[in-house]
């Protein structure tokens, strides 16, 4: 039985910063954000390039679930609608993987102070800021175990991620 991991969350909430910690815990772990799927230039968002997305990242996932190489695999994205979720576990042979889907979430306040370092480091353009905090309540709407990371660091989410949803022997 495999570990697949799915770390929802609004942008700057620390799903990447989480997953890149909790794969260097877990042992034979394969590790896909669903970001790098995106990565255009220009973005372009309309129903062919979700579908490629949709697809690179199902493709993805399933490989690294039928390679005998990975006990754990974790995938993060955005993932605020209960449908991108569904639309993504029907698509992947999760036969033998036990499935866990958390969502990272935070308070307003707190995911605006992350927004506005990583803008003032270059690495977000400003508009994200009002997007992301927009995107914020769904999650309380998705059907995913919620972790509030106000106050812990990527590290610490990734320890009770690991501890609370792992399945210790593969």
């Amino acid at each position: 039985m495999k570990n697949l991991i799915f770390v929802g969350g609004t942008m700057g909430v620390g799903k990447t910063a989480t997953c890149q910690a909790l794969k260097k815990m877990l042992p034979a772990c394969a590790f896909l954000d669903g970001d790098w799927c995106w990565d255009m230039h220009p973005f372009n968002v309309n129903d062919e390039t979700k579908a490629l997305v949709l697809d690179n990242i199902t493709h993805i996932l399933n490989s690294f679930i039928h390679c005998s190489a990975f006990e754990n695999i974790l995938f993060c994205w955005v993932m605020h609608d209960q449908s991108i979720i569904d639309g993504l576990l029907a698509s992947l042979d999760t036969t033998e993987c036990k499935v866990t889907t958390v969502s990272l979430v935070c308070s307003e306040d707190q995911l605006r102070k992350r927004l506005i370092l990583d803008v003032e480091k270059g690495i977000r353009e400003p508009d994200v800021i009002a997007r992301s905090i927009a995107r914020l309540p769904r999650y309380k709407l998705v059907n995913t175990e919620k972790i509030d990371v106000s106050f812990i660091t990527a590290e610490e989410t990734a320890v009770l991620i690991k501890e609370k949803y792992i399945i210790k022997e593969c």
